[in-house]
């Protein structure tokens, strides 16, 4: 069974041509299909929405239901589990994902009337199974919905298994947060991955001020307002997708989360130098950079991969940047095609377990391993031993992640500074500190680290 949703039965090959379909229709579709091929969310719910032709409201709908479901999923299944007499594990892929997004929605969702919700997912069950699949589908919902008030998380749990289960997150990653920054900062983390990602451009300040893009979206119908965080970033409400824009075709903004658009900041690079940048795909930040320079000076922008290196260009054609070299390198093999002291100023962007961003992909956490967060501090202390001495005397380096772990992040510089005495750190002209750490819930914007490093003179 390959989890696409349009059958007569539990068998049969799935159309592709575009269809009217249901929000819920969509989004078993999608659910079943991220279970069975780890596929990612983000990708497969887009396919998705056009293949069913969907109103905007079904559209929103279908989403929420989607990537509220994979929020939820260990929470969601702790209370499912007593109502299926064989157990979650047995049942069929598309006949779980169908009590899983049926529960979310009369678990989580006040504004959907239940005997809509059992309705749908019992013709669901009818049409791609057969009467006792969507007699026992009816039996489980109704019976939810008796039961609702009693569905609560025991106070009495371990702490690590309350807050995993009450916040939505694998309990090895709640344990690692109780253990680094306290229960109630883990409690807190967890919270606030499962709120909606705030939508924040960055504006081209090549192209005109930010004040004169909010003005702008104003006038388009849009509800634009400054970031308080970046100073570059705009926040918009309600306007979809803004890669679709005509402003965003013409360069004017990128769209960037704001503690990403910090990093450039921490750079402060100026006209006229040279300036690395590292891990550089998707080319947000080195766009940033060259913005930051007026586009005058060189960046070199250093993927390993050939088709991520194609996404920096293109960006850097459609925000009309000529100051930006692409090459397709591994990191730490740059030394080998650059001297030593060759650049003013370093950015790694590092590769990372990317914990800061689970709001975004709320998949990811059900798909990492605790081994996994080992391997990668390796290839960032890596990475970090190949590419310093392509720094000048007195040039600066800054090291960012998206994630909150501290091995990855404080440890890893203080480690670093250990090891190399020629650098110390250094606070960026616009701030008081040399390093920050950016939690999901202080601003709303991804989890972060940036920490800014002088090579001493």
């Amino acid at each position: 069974m390959n989890g696409s949703k349009d059958r007569t039965g539990p068998k049969g090959p799935a159309p592709t041509a575009a269809r009217k379909g249901s929000a819920r229709e969509a989004a078993l579709d999608v659910l079943v299909r991220i279970e069975q091929d780890r596929s990612y969310s983000n990708l497969l719910l887009n396919q998705t929405l056009q293949k069913y032709r969907l109103d905007r409201a079904d559209a929103g709908l279908a989403t929420e239901i989607v990537y509220g479901t994979i929020q939820r999923l260990n929470t969601i299944d702790y209370f499912l589990e007593p109502f299926v007499t064989k157990g979650l594990g047995k049942l069929q892929p598309w006949v779980r994902s169908l009590l899983r997004l049926s529960f979310y929605q009369l678990y989580y969702l006040e504004r959907v009337p239940d005997h809509a919700v059992v309705n749908e997912a019992v013709n669901l069950a009818k049409r791609k199974g057969h009467q006792g699949i969507s007699g026992m589908v009816n039996g489980v919902l109704r019976s939810i919905i008796r039961r609702k008030a009693e569905l609560v998380i025991p106070d009495d749990l371990p702490a690590e298994r309350r807050i995993a289960l009450a916040g939505s997150h694998p309990e090895w990653m709640v344990r690692r947060w109780v253990r680094q920054f306290g229960e109630q900062t883990a409690m807190r983390i967890c919270e606030a991955n499962n709120t909606p990602p705030r939508v924040s451009i960055r504006a081209n300040a090549l192209m005109g001020s930010r004040d004169a893009l909010v003005q702008r979206l104003r006038e388009g119908g849009l509800d634009a307002e400054p970031s308080a965080v970046a100073p570059a970033g705009v926040l918009v409400r309600g306007g979809g997708n803004m890669a679709l824009t005509p402003e965003y075709a013409a360069g004017l903004f990128s769209v960037q989360d704001e503690s990403s658009m910090l990093v450039a900041e921490w750079v402060d690079p100026q006209p006229g130098e040279r300036v690395l940048d590292c891990c550089a795909a998707p080319g947000g930040k080195t766009a940033h950079l060259a913005e930051k320079m007026q586009d005058r000076g060189e960046i070199v922008a250093s993927d390993i991969h050939e088709h991520k290196e194609k996404l920096v260009r293109e960006q850097a054609e459609r925000l009309g940047l000529r100051s930006i070299r692409t090459v397709v390198a591994d990191a730490k093999e740059l030394h080998r095609k650059y001297a030593p002291g060759s650049f003013d100023r370093i950015l790694l962007d590092a590769p990372c377990s990317g914990l800061g961003v689970i709001r975004r992909k709320p998949d990811m956490k059900w798909g990492k391993e605790e081994r996994e967060l080992a391997e990668i501090c390796a290839v960032q202390r890596e990475l970090l031993e190949a590419v310093h001495g392509l720094l000048k005397p007195g040039g600066v380096f800054v090291y960012s992640t998206c994630t909150i772990e501290k091995a990855e992040n404080e440890e890893m510089i203080r480690s670093f500074l250990d090891k190399h005495p020629e650098y110390e750190l250094e606070a960026p002209p616009q701030a008081k500190e040399a390093e920050i750490q950016i939690f999901p819930f202080d601003f709303g914007s991804d989890g972060f680290y940036i920490a800014r490093l002088r090579k001493r003179a």
